[in-house]
Formats: C-alpha cells, sequence, structure tokens
C-alpha cells in the first residue's frame, strides 16, 4: 500500500491509503487523455474516514478537488470544494414539487439563492434514451446533456450544440488490479477550471441520481 500526498495543507493523516497501482496517476499518457484535455483521477471515497463524497486528482497525482458527505442516506446538500476545502460550488437537493423528478441546483460558492445551473433526472418513462438526465443554466442560457451509462462508468457531457465537453470512462487496470466503478477518469475537453467544476458537479448529481450509497 502507498499514499498520495497532494500538495495542499491537508493534514496526512487525512489521507487514505490507496492501492499502489494506483500511483500511475501521474502518468497521463496511460489514461488516453487527448490533445487539450484535462484527465482527472475521481476516486469514489472521501479523505475523511467517516463520511463518504469524492477525491479527484490530476494528471500530476495532486489533489484537485473534494467532497466529504457527513451522515448516511440521501443528502440534501453537498459541496465541491478545492484542494484547500474552499467550497467552489454547492448542490442542493430541490425540494419535491408536482414533478417528482430527482432534481438538483447548483450554485456559486456557499450561495443560497440564484441557482447557475439545474440538473434533473431523465424521466423513468423515457429512460429507453440514451439521455440520463438535462443541466439547464439559469438565466435562460444554453444547457447540457448527459447521455451513456453512469453505473458502467461510460457516459458523456454536451453542449446544446452537441459538443463533447467531458466524458466518464472506466480507469484501466494497472498490474492486474481491477479498480471496478470507485475509482475512474474524468476527461474533461477544456484546460479552464470553470468546466472541469461543471464536469465534476455533474458527476456528483449522477451519482446521486444513479448510485446508492449506505
Amino acid at each position: 500500500m502507498t499514499k498520495i500526498h497532494p500538495n495542499t495543507s491537508v493534514r496526512s493523516a487525512e489521507l487514505p491509503c490507496l492501492p499502489e497501482a494506483f500511483s500511475d496517476v501521474g502518468r497521463s499518457s496511460c489514461d488516453g487523455g487527448s490533445t487539450g484535455s484535462v484527465v482527472l483521477t475521481v476516486w469514489r471515497k472521501s479523505l475523511v474516514l467517516s463520511c463518504s463524497g469524492f477525491t479527484v486528482f490530476d494528471a500530476n497525482g495532486d489533489l484537485v478537488f473534494r467532497v466529504d458527505s457527513y451522515g448516511s442516506g440521501r443528502p440534501g446538500e453537498l459541496v465541491l470544494m478545492d484542494a484547500a476545502g474552499n467550497p467552489l460550488l454547492t448542490l442542493r437537493r430541490k425540494k419535491l414539487s408536482l414533478s417528482l423528478a430527482d432534481t438538483w441546483q447548483i450554485y456559486n460558492g456557499e450561495e443560497a439563492v440564484g441557482p447557475q445551473l439545474a440538473a434533473v433526472k431523465q424521466h423513468v418513462s423515457l429512460r429507453h434514451s440514451k439521455v440520463l438526465a438535462h443541466v439547464s443554466a439559469g438565466g435562460g442560457g444554453g444547457g447540457y446533456v448527459v447521455e451513456g451509462s453512469y453505473g458502467r462508468r461510460s457516459c458523456s457531457l454536451y453542449d446544446e450544440r452537441r459538443r463533447p465537453l467531458a466524458d466518464v470512462r472506466r480507469k484501466e487496470a494497472v498490474g492486474g488490479v481491477e479498480f471496478g466503478g470507485e475509482v475512474f477518469r474524468l476527461v474533461v475537453h477544456s484546460p479552464a477550471d470553470h468546466d472541469a467544476r461543471l464536469a465534476m458537479a455533474v458527476v456528483i448529481v449522477l451519482d446521486q441520481m444513479f448510485e446508492s450509497r449506505s
């Protein structure tokens, strides 16, 4: 076993142990990322042992994002943080209204008003299509759509012009170690920070919509 020590102020005692094969995170050529793409390795596990969440590393093995969810069950709020624990985006589950669709609203930082995006799970009666969820922008701007299978870690985020913005893909086995669905790749087709944040926020929402946690 080995530990990855990101270049952050996070205490090393908080960092979980990772399989030796996970140390290939720094070799982006092994991840098959295309030119201009940002390849992130997503671990479906919190840095805090008593929490669920996500830990996200860049191609250099440095911590980029983290999500820590306290308690059990389906949380009503999740916060995407940077490596130092500063809030970037807050995701809040929308209370049920006339629509029974699983809906999440995404806010800048820790704001409580004026959501930037709203993500809605595709209705079960329409699930014969490839669409998993629709993401609409606040203020009547353009929207996004997610297609594929999150459970198989094979899905893509497209903008309103059908341009691919990000892909979720399985991480290849290294040294005979299978990662399963707990460790996977998030390939963002843009070096812009806000695109990586958007893509990771969508991953968090998909995880709440299509995965069950104890």
